[in-house]
């Protein structure tokens, strides 16, 4: 095991006041005075926060591959306060006790490279991030659980780009059926998930015929998932809370917490589906690995079909068994990764990109893409009260057309959560279908709530749309 320095932490008291997200498009140029107290900027702007910062693969069989509006109104908060935020026992090593009131560690330095682990890690931490990496890497086979039907054999498989942990041009598809404005998963028939392999082509899934509804969507980027995960759900409830601004009236996902059992707010998916990054693996190794686990126990029929599962699912449930020492499985190696996981680099903002600051501010981009949320306390220092220049309120969002009729968990067909753009320079194609070559195309899509927005974009001349556009590729 190897154990690097500790990095030694600075103690600051700098308070960062929630106003911030306020003052995206009024920041003042350098050396100038900030406002005097109790100045507050009109919306929709707010004020840039600055940056925060295989195995050898198994011997597997051949593996059988198919052929070739009117925004809703803001519903009110339904948690006044949030349900506090459960680290999976056993704890991850080197954790430490909440910091007292009235302290707070120096915030993350922005990793110098995509997939690197967050800043100020201690050296049992830094030992679970690669032991989690490798686990990321590792290819499954038959033996290991792999299939009947599943997506891929491996985490880093589908999310690469830039690193392990990055996104990918890999879609998965979904369908249903969709009659009188409800969706109906079609779950009997193995939906809303197509699983797109197999480990014998009898097992193979088709989108049924009953399915008028059909959607892809493009891998995402796991990049600083710990610290998103750290961001109360306090914070995300009352961002809905704000004042309607250009038609925008963003509402929580809350979603019952398979780890927990509690209502939670959701922030991880294209709907937001999951609010823990270990509920978020087990997800993953179930539907696209077909992997088992201590919370999805239970296999997935190959288009809904009992006897085919029966035929090809020969290893015992749970597949991702459970060390009756450690009381740890493969999820939480996964976990122990993306938690860890540093944000995306930052890179320097030329003259041009200065000017698209302003003009993202001033278009209205930042009253979706909020710039700075803030994590709360953790017993992982590297994640506690750190900024997190996300740029995404994590709520979900009437897009009108552009969404992709799926309803999933507490999202509708029209609703989808804000992208992150942090890093987003490393994620084309855009959008969630991966419809937008470049982000110019991207913007232009916008609809629903994001409409505003895009008609002034659409305003602005040539050379501040290329200036917008610049700013958000330095992310």
């Amino acid at each position: 095991m190897k154990t690097n320095t500790l990095l030694k932490f600075i103690s600051a008291t700098v308070v960062v006041c929630f106003g911030t997200l306020t003052a995206f498009a009024q920041q003042p140029p350098p050396g100038s005075q900030p406002p005097p107290p109790g100045t507050q900027p009109p919306r929709p702007g707010t004020q840039l926060p600055p940056p925060t910062a295989t195995p050898p693969p198994r011997s597997t069989p051949p593996l059988a591959t198919p052929p070739p509006a009117t925004p809703p109104p803001l519903r009110p908060p339904l948690l006044s306060t949030p349900p506090p935020t459960r680290l999976q026992p056993p704890p991850l090593p080197g954790t430490q006790p909440p910091r007292p009131p009235g302290t707070q560690p120096p915030p993350p330095t922005a990793p110098a490279r995509f997939g690197a682990p967050l800043p100020g890690l201690t050296p049992e931490q830094l030992a679970a991030f690669n032991a989690g990496s490798a686990a990321f890497r590792e290819r499954e086979n038959v033996a290991s659980g792999l299939g009947p039907i599943f997506n891929d054999r491996s985490c880093v498989a589908c999310h690469n780009a830039g690193g392990p942990g990055g996104a990918s041009r890999i879609f998965v598809t979904r369908f249903g059926h969709t009659e009188a404005g409800v969706f109906d998963p079609l779950a009997d028939l193995g939906g809303s998930l197509l699983q797109r392999r197999a480990i014998n082509r009898a097992a193979l899934e088709v989108v049924p015929p009953e399915a008028n509804t059909v959607a892809r969507r493009q891998t995402t980027a796991l990049f600083g998932l710990g610290l998103i995960e750290a961001i109360p759900d306090a914070a995300i409830i009352a961002l809905a809370a704000r004042p309607e601004v250009d038609g925008v009236s963003g509402r929580p996902s809350l979603i019952t917490d398979v780890v927990s059992g509690e209502q939670r707010v959701g922030r991880f998916g294209w709907k937001a589906q999951q609010a823990t990054i270990l509920a978020f693996s087990g997800d993953a190794y179930l539907n696209e690995m077909g992997i088992t686990n201590r919370l999805f126990p239970d296999e997935n029929a190959p288009n809904g079909k009992a006897d085919v599962l029966a035929q090809f699912d020969k290893v015992s449930d749970i597949e991702d068994e459970v060390d009756p020492v450690t009381g740890r499985s493969d999820i939480d190696d996964l976990t122990d990764f993306q938690r860890l996981l540093g944000a995306p680099p930052v890179r320097p903002l030329s003259v041009a990109a200065k000017a698209g600051r302003a003009l993202f501010g001033a278009v209205g981009c930042a009253v979706c893409h909020t710039p700075e949320l803030r994590t709360g306390p953790s017993p992982v220092a590297a994640l506690s009260e750190k900024p997190v220049v996300l740029f995404s309120d994590l709520l979900l969002h009437d897009m009108g057309a552009l969404g992709d009729g799926i309803a999933q968990a507490d999202a509708g067909p029209r609703e989808m959560r804000t992208a992150p753009l942090w890093g987003i320079r490393g994620s084309a194609p855009y959008l969630h279908d991966g419809r937008a070559p470049n982000l110019d195309r991207a913007i232009r899509a916008h609809e629903g709530e994001g409409a505003v927005a895009r008609d002034r974009y659409q305003a602005l001349t040539p050379t501040e749309r290329a200036q917008l556009v610049q700013f958000v590729n330095s992310l």
